[in-house]
């Protein structure tokens, strides 16, 4: 079966650390792209950090410093680390991946949801 299950959400005071973990089966773990998404009420879906099969990494402005995104292919699980956590970093979280590289996601997860109070 081919899913995304996102865990490791939670509630975190403002400067905390979270780390999120993304389980992936169906092989997607060896997908062309993966990545972390997030959505916060009221705001679109905005891409926060992605990774390529050959661990090539690309961040959001916003969480340059703070944010660290790794895969383990042995484990097939995709993290994203949270350092520095912000009120504005609140939102659901999910994982995503472009298993053939065709530009666009083609398996989503259920999302995860991170609130960080002030």
């Amino acid at each position: 079966q081919v899913q995304l299950v996102e865990s490791g959400g939670g509630l975190v005071q403002a400067g905390g650390s979270l780390r999120l973990s993304c389980a992936a089966s169906g092989s997607i773990i060896s997908a062309f792209l993966m990545g972390w998404y997030r959505q916060a009420p009221g705001k679109q879906r905005e891409l926060v950090a992605s990774i390529t099969r050959g661990g090539s990494t690309n961040y959001a402005d916003s969480v340059k410093g703070r944010f660290t995104i790794s895969r383990d292919n042995a484990k097939e699980t995709m993290y994203l680390q949270m350092n520095s956590l912000k009120p504005e970093d609140t939102a659901v979280y999910y994982c995503a991946a472009d298993r053939w590289g065709i530009g666009r996601n083609d398996v989503w997860g259920q999302g995860t949801q991170v609130t960080v109070s002030s």
